[in-house]
């Protein structure tokens, strides 16, 4: 490697370690104030490290905020959603993109459409049914529709599997392989980098849910750790210290996730919508 290339390289690094540090500032603030005192939160004097570092705010923080069951809940939500969109979106798209029958392009369409609206536009509707069935105040209007797809989902798995040469699947009906059994056993196994897209997404999407849970859960001992933040801000004198804290800790799975599985998103990503 000449010194040009090496002088290009160099350039090149440090213009994405700038441009990292600006997303990654905020989250080092998060941290930096979650170890600091009151005082020193809301000195004049800036420091990004804590002068006295006060690991009893995550401590505090526990005792003051139920974050456990907060915790428990939104673990059980994620689970399930997670759960839901990876059994239904995979044979949805599986049917959209590798079996041939009367409609098809339609329905796709229509799903396609259905990306249009607004969640906010079909909210007090969807909220009315709910409450018809007497199902406000518990965790299916949040977990349920997850077992019916996502639109989103559902095309980027779509597009993932026309990557799949189609002489496999023939190969293997010639073989005398069921379409379900093509579908579990040599579809699924190749779409891994898809799934792992789908299943961050989801992940993350309901981890961080506000509007969903503050609309249907209605009883503390049921609040996600997103409702339960916020309704801590806005009932109570704000330690934010303490709040920074437990954010802090509202946040780690999301960093953990994105270490163990950005190899497989980007992947999923890359991969998807190569072929026509």
């Amino acid at each position: 490697m000449n010194k040009r290339t090496s002088g290009k390289n160099f350039t090149k690094y440090l213009i994405l370690i700038l441009i990292s540090m600006i997303f990654l500032f905020p989250f080092l603030f998060l941290i930096s104030t979650s170890l600091k005192s009151m005082d020193e939160a809301f000195s004049n004097s800036f420091h990004l490290i804590p002068q006295t570092i006060h690991w009893d705010n995550y401590i505090k923080a526990f005792q003051k905020i139920p974050f456990l069951t907060y915790t428990k809940n939104t673990v059980v939500i994620t689970l399930i959603n997670v759960i839901g969109q990876l059994i239904v979106c995979p044979m949805i798209a599986y049917g959209l993109s590798k079996i041939e029958w009367i409609g098809k392009k339609i329905i796709f369409g229509i799903i396609l459409a259905t990306m249009l609206i607004p969640y906010q536009v079909t909210m007090i509707p969807v909220y009315m049914i709910w409450n018809k069935l007497n199902l406000v105040g518990t965790i299916i209007p949040i977990t349920l529709p997850a077992f019916f797809g996502n639109a989103f989902y559902i095309i980027i798995l779509t597009q993932f599997f026309k990557t799949i040469p189609n002489s496999i699947l023939e190969a293997a009906k010639i073989d005398g392989a069921s379409e379900f059994r093509i579908y579990s056993k040599i579809v699924l196994p190749l779409c891994k980098p898809a799934l792992a897209t789908v299943a961050i997404f989801t992940f993350l999407n309901t981890w961080s849910d506000f509007l969903g849970p503050l609309l249907y859960l209605t009883e503390q001992k049921s609040w996600t750790l997103s409702i339960g933040l916020q309704q801590y801000m806005s009932a109570h004198y704000v330690e934010w210290t303490l709040l920074m804290a437990a954010s802090a800790m509202f946040t780690i799975p999301i960093v953990i996730l994105f270490f163990f599985a950005q190899k497989k998103f980007v992947e999923g990503i890359v991969t998807t919508g190569l072929k026509d």
